[in-house]
């Protein structure tokens, strides 16, 4: 019965490494340097405010924060706005309650306890957990280490793929058109045969996704001065899906070590107690 077991799982680890290998592409993602991180790092409010500009005016048009409260944009290690001002802005959207008019709904402007919209496509995924679903990817095929052991993990996917649209390649245009548009960091869309060698190996970096360019630099205007070239917008509004991810990252990083801090305090109590309870007995014959 335990060879049987054994053969079984050979078996399936076989299958899966088989088509893990298949299915494997390689992507171009770079490793920014963000503030929030490290153990000590935190997110740049500044830089949070200007990712939650570039997302209102850009991405939000396709795309939905559904699991943010518009509260949250108030919140201490977040982009801090004053309560006056996330207030108006909340009242920019609209959303709908089913209480009004005796039950049968309507629009109202949106409140602090109200949730920011879904994504108005159908395509178009929700970006609320975008960033931690691509912790320690480099690729989608990734293996999840790069954020242990490079830091890279979310944040720069996402600004990786905002700036890896390019040129198609010379060998996608010896073959059919491919739908879609390429990008260097994208890794989960269709492949074309002209760019893959006699060993099955991809010939170029990436793959084709189907969301055009959303951003081309000088999209925005900031008012703090901030540059606008198309790496320093991604790289703002990248650091804003972080937040969305981990509203709580400055907190936890900060529980987290004082976790530590008295962890090693009571371990260096706890030996210098042992030393003085068990003294007066090891010398003994």
């Amino acid at each position: 019965m335990f060879r049987k077991f054994t053969l079984t799982a050979a078996t399936a680890l076989a299958l899966m490494t088989g088509q893990a290998m298949a299915a494997e592409v390689e992507t171009e993602i770079t490793d920014y340097a963000f503030p929030f991180e490290g153990p000590f790092g935190s997110f740049d409010q500044m830089q949070l405010q200007r990712g939650l500009q570039v997302y209102t005016e850009i991405c939000a048009a396709c795309h939905g924060l559904e699991l943010v409260a518009f509260r949250n944009l108030s919140d201490d290690g977040g982009p801090g706005l004053p309560d006056e001002q996330m207030r108006a802005y909340a009242e920019f959207y609209e959303v709908f309650d089913q209480s009004l008019f005796d039950g049968e709904g309507d629009f109202r402007p949106a409140t602090p306890a109200d949730h920011f919209p879904g994504s108005s496509l159908s395509s178009a995924p929700d970006l609320s957990l975008m960033a931690k679903a691509r912790a320690g990817f480099h690729g989608p095929y990734g293996t999840g280490l790069n954020q242990l052991f490079k830091g890279m993990g979310g944040a720069e996917y996402i600004a990786s793929l905002l700036t890896g649209y390019h040129e198609e390649p010379e060998c996608a245009l010896e073959g059919e058109p491919m739908d879609g548009f390429y990008n260097v960091a994208f890794a989960a869309g269709g492949f074309p045969a002209s760019c893959i060698d006699d060993k099955g190996k991809h010939m170029v970096p990436g793959s084709w996704i189907s969301m055009s360019q959303p951003l081309w630099g000088d999209d925005v205007d900031y008012a703090d001065g901030a540059p606008t070239d198309i790496e320093a917008v991604s790289k703002d509004v990248a650091a804003f899906l972080m937040w969305t991810a981990e509203p709580k990252l400055v907190a936890r990083k900060q529980a987290g070590l004082t976790g530590v801090l008295f962890l090693t305090v009571l371990s260096v109590l706890l030996y210098l107690t042992n030393k003085r309870l068990w003294a007066p007995h090891k010398n003994k014959e």
